[in-house]
């Protein structure tokens, strides 16, 4: 299903022809926030996590006629505070091309709508701190960014030594 947000672009869940524009946008994504050498996920691995028999993430594509602008990717995470599921936006991009056309706002109108429906008591994603443009366009749509937290990440090797502890 297609919602139309304007007659400029349309935003609509992904579906499994839109695996190679939602890899060529993660390309850019990993270009852009200069973590080239960390993207190592093929058209393969979104196959598996977004329509395989365990859905891992689901994914929004933003289009201006038939050319990819957009993507959201997003999983659920849990708080123990609400004891209810939480909306996790893993990645929101937007080719430079595309930016200023309301997109980046109108994904994450509807999934704070998505969230909403579902019962979720919260939806967050992460930031990094060097992207001011983000971080005001964040805090303009009604976010909190929470200075006071740190993303923990242990992978590769290091998630390896740790497994075999």
């Amino acid at each position: 299903m297609t919602q139309d947000i304007s007659s400029d672009f349309t935003i609509a869940p992904a579906a499994t022809r839109d695996v190679p524009d939602l890899v060529a946008m993660v390309r850019a994504l990993a270009e852009y926030e200069k973590l080239q050498d960390q993207c190592i996920s093929t058209e393969a691995d979104f196959q598996h996590a977004l329509f395989g028999p365990e859905r891992e993430a689901e994914a929004l594509i933003a289009r201006v006629g038939d050319k990819p602008a957009g993507y959201a990717l997003f999983c659920y995470n849990f708080s123990t505070f609400l004891a209810r599921r939480g909306l996790w936006l893993e990645d929101l991009f937007v080719q430079p091309q595309y930016r200023g056309l309301g997109i980046g706002k109108a994904m994450l109108v509807r999934l704070a709508r998505t969230a909403h429906e579902r019962g979720y008591g919260r939806f967050e994603w992460a930031v990094l701190d060097w992207n001011i443009s983000a971080i005001e366009f964040y805090k303009a749509m009604g976010a909190t960014v929470m200075n006071d937290w740190r993303i923990v990440r242990v992978t590769g090797d290091a998630l390896k030594r740790l497994a075999t502890q």
